[in-house]
């Protein structure tokens, strides 16, 4: 029976790290890809491992493109995105979770209905009203839609309902008001829940690229998402300046996953226990 089960470890290990290597594939593929010279035939074994390594690619795409204002770009909305995103999303979940109004059922259901709507489907009014308020190629244009987190809302205010209300009523007994009651004690219990939000949504927003596509149209506003077309030539089969671009683009997001990976698992689990 024990070396059943230790079989059986054996091929659930084997297969994990299977999985894992195929998924990885893409990715070493592209890294190696990126270092190719320019036009070097990277379909085949012999030209990703059998011919030579250069890093011309890169000097090549700083030196010929915006690459590093694209890449602010990106950090700049995704960063205020989630940052200012998150901020919005604690206060409605906290409002839901603790405050009584008339109506907030409602609210909450209309917050429930935005996760069943496809983006797609609002994109058309959305921009009809940043083209109104005049903010095609503005920054305001390209973030303050994106501040609307109905999942973020829905996800704090879950977690808001697991905290015990003595709390509340103690704090209030010393005093403290609804703002202090949410700064020093929601909000502080939420770490987890906040660090895993947080990375979620930056990534999301630096992957985002239906709506940096239509707002940002000038090429000082766009973002590495949009701008990565540029680097694939319609009259050349090369694909080793886009996979170095695809690599540039790639690396902040890959980096703030390694760094908070552990932040994300706590978040996911706190947030499942309920």
């Amino acid at each position: 029976m024990t070396n059943t089960i230790k079989v059986k470890k054996v091929v659930v290990t084997l297969l994990i790290i299977l999985i894992g290597l195929t998924m990885l594939l893409p990715i070493l593929w592209m890294l190696i890809a990126s270092f190719k010279v320019y036009e070097t035939d990277v379909t085949t074994l012999h030209g990703l491992f059998g011919t030579s390594f250069t890093i011309e690619n890169f000097i090549k795409i700083v030196e010929t493109s915006k690459i590093w204002r694209w890449t602010f770009n990106s950090f700049f909305i995704a960063t205020v995105q989630s940052l200012v995103g998150i901020l919005l999303a604690s206060l409605a979940a906290f409002a839901l979770s603790v405050i009584d109004f008339k109506g907030k059922k409602l609210v909450y259901f209309i917050i429930l209905a935005g996760l069943m709507i496809p983006v797609e489907a609002l994109v058309i009014p959305l921009f009809k009203i940043i083209i109104d308020l005049q903010w095609v190629n503005t920054y305001k244009g390209l973030i303050l839609p994106g501040l609307a987190m109905p999942l973020a809302v829905i996800i704090f205010k879950q977690f808001y309902d697991s905290i015990p209300r003595e709390l509340i009523e103690a704090a209030s007994m010393d005093g403290a008001s609804i703002y202090w009651v949410w700064y020093k004690i929601f909000l502080p219990l939420s770490g987890n829940t906040t660090s895993a939000l947080l990375i979620f949504l930056f990534i999301q927003s630096w992957n985002n690229f239906l709506w940096p596509l239509l707002i940002g149209t000038d090429s000082s506003l766009m973002t590495l998402t949009v701008a990565l077309p540029v680097f694939q030539s319609t009259f050349s089969t090369d694909v080793t300046m886009p996979m170095t671009a695809n690599l540039f683009a790639s690396v902040p997001a890959i980096i703030v996953f390694l760094i908070f990976q552990k932040q994300i698992v706590k978040g996911i689990a706190m947030t499942g226990i309920k």
